[in-house]
């Protein structure tokens, strides 16, 4: 057989986007957690992921939108189980309370996240690109407190005690607030603290039931 007449090596098969993008994520969230956001280079995550930083740019376009996917995945899952939980069966109160303590406990259990979203609203103070990518997310966060509400006054036969945007706005940033006081002072802000600071709150943004 001749020189030419060799067969071909077969073409190594291109890895899927959305597989990129998973690999990229998880990388992300290891190089994040260890070194905080301002130290982690694109370079590191691309190589942890086994892939080029060209990879990142391709997929997420810069560091900030990186870490705000990495951030908005979370909040996503987080949002799925709350809402999950509030359209759950058994009495609302009870619905109430388990939302509120699946929040409770993610702060407390997850407060890698808090610091990085710290470091990472503190940024967006002083730059324009991590400030836009902070407000779609803060946004997103917004939309799906709202809509957990929502569905609570529906399932209760209640409506909000104030207007759905207000009442978001209220449980986002007490949400926020308490990841903050439970980085700060963990003994003073435990889960079963932020647990009944929340569920207070979601009680108080329905309006009370009609009468009989």
């Amino acid at each position: 057989m001749s020189q030419s007449d060799e067969p071909l090596p077969e073409p190594t098969p291109r890895t899927p986007r959305a597989e990129v993008r998973r690999r990229l994520l998880a990388a992300a969230a290891k190089v994040f957690a260890e070194r905080g956001y301002a130290d982690s280079r694109l370079e590191d995550i691309a190589r942890a992921a086994g892939f080029t930083k060209g990879a990142v740019y391709s997929n997420f376009g810069s560091k900030q939108e990186l870490f705000g996917a990495l951030l908005r995945e979370r909040s996503d899952t987080e949002s799925t189980a709350v809402l999950a939980e509030v359209r759950g069966g058994g009495d609302l109160g009870d619905a109430l309370r388990g939302a509120a303590r699946l929040v409770a406990r993610r702060i407390v259990d997850d407060t890698e996240r808090g610091r990085l979203g710290l470091e990472f609203a503190a940024r967006a103070a002083r730059e324009e690109p991590t400030r836009e990518v902070v407000a779609a997310l803060r946004r997103a966060q917004r939309e799906a407190a709202s809509r957990a509400i929502a569905e609570a006054a529906r399932r209760g036969g209640r409506g909000p005690a104030v207007d759905p945007e207000l009442a978001a706005l209220i449980l986002h940033c007490l949400t926020n607030g308490l990841s903050m006081e439970h980085l700060a002072d963990p003994a003073a802000v435990s889960a079963e603290t932020a647990e009944q600071a929340l569920t207070t709150v979601l009680t108080a943004l329905l309006a009370p039931p009609p009468r009989s």
